[in-house]
């Protein structure tokens, strides 16, 4: 019998890879609080746009307040929505997950200790995601990173290889390259590298990848941003995976080396579509919704805190997106004379940035 499955938070990335497994043919829900994306799916199916594809599907759309109908329980549920959204979403999925069923959750940040509170370790898988899409539009999704250029890995909350993860790995091939990991903690920490620099940095100045990327200002402030992390992450006990793809062996070097490799990936992944492609922050300040620095960025600036770990980079580049947040500062490339100008004064006074 085929599993069936719910893909909860129908964004960009929940959207992408709930068509690909609709498309292969597997029993697959989509669950969304967006009524218009629901309505869209509901009545003209789900349509995907790539560089290399371009097809609709038809697969079955719930508003949350359906669920309270629902008959069903789902052996796979896969939570794609913001990071903030993790732990009352969980709570809402618990009774419809079931008892031999696992929870992964597609999310930037740090989520899945949230998850298995709530759930249960014994169901809880990790995953790292390398995925760009935009939704702006009910019903149709702008995939960036073609499936050869997707990456997901897949981890164990205790590291171990089960049959379960190789079931994972074999089932989501059909959306992207699947790498398994025995330290699914690790590779999440450095996922928040990436995300630390690029979402959080290239989102508070209002710039695409390709754009960032070319300004040795930005590319500065996002090395020092990704070195703190990278330390913050060593005095948690977490150790640096390789990611995206990369081997054990092009990720030696020093430290500095291998945040510029994460920095420079993704323009790697996104290929033609680099120049049409925003991050998650820039797309959530276009749309005029909450974003989610405060669990990307603020992760790494209350954990430095806690472990006395100076971030000033991160913080100043927090409180340049809490500016924005409340309507004090527009996204701009300008904002980083003002991180900056942030970073100077808290070293000035020996503070640790938090």
């Amino acid at each position: 019998m085929e599993p069936k499955i719910a893909v909860f938070g129908g964004g960009a990335i929940g959207s992408s890879i709930a068509a690909d497994l609709a498309r292969i043919g597997q029993d697959v829900t989509l669950v969304d609080q967006w009524p218009a994306h629901v309505e869209a799916i509901n009545a003209n199916g789900l349509r995907v746009v790539m560089s290399d594809d371009d097809f609709t599907v038809r697969l079955p759309a719930l508003n949350l307040c359906d669920l309270a109908f629902a008959r069903e329980t789902y052996d796979l549920v896969l939570l794609a929505t913001k990071g903030y959204d993790t732990r009352w979403m969980t709570e809402l999925i618990q009774p419809y997950l079931a008892d031999g069923g696992m929870m992964v959750g597609l999310q930037n940040g740090m989520g899945d200790e949230d998850i298995a509170s709530i759930v249960g370790r014994e169901r809880t898988l990790g995953c790292v995601v390398e995925l760009s899409a935009e939704v702006f539009t009910p019903g149709l999704v702008q995939r960036n990173t073609t499936r050869a250029t997707t990456w997901l890995g897949f981890g164990e909350l205790d590291g171990r290889t089960s049959e379960r993860l190789l079931w994972l790995q074999q089932l989501m091939g059909c959306t992207a390259n699947v790498s398994i990991t025995g330290n699914v903690s690790g590779a999440k920490w450095t996922k928040l590298v990436n995300s630390s620099m690029i979402l959080s940095v290239f989102g508070m100045l209002g710039l695409q990848s390709w754009q960032a990327t070319d300004r040795p200002e930005v590319f500065r402030l996002c090395i020092q941003v990704g070195r703190e992390t990278v330390a913050v992450g060593a005095a948690a006990g977490l150790r640096l995976e390789p990611i995206f793809g990369f081997t054990s062996d092009q990720f030696h070097g020093s430290t500095d080396e291998t945040i510029e490799k994460l920095l420079r990936a993704v323009l790697g992944h996104l290929g033609p579509n680099a120049r049409k492609a925003r991050g998650v922050v820039l797309q959530d300040y276009a749309k005029g919704r909450r974003t989610e620095v405060q669990a990307l960025t603020g992760v790494v600036v209350g954990k430095g805190r806690a472990l006395g770990v100076p971030t000033p980079a991160n913080a100043a580049v927090l409180e340049v997106n809490r500016r924005i947040d409340a309507g004090l500062l527009q996204p701009d490339p300008s904002n980083v004379a003002l991180a900056e100008a942030l970073i100077a004064a808290a070293t000035d006074v020996g503070g640790a940035g938090a």
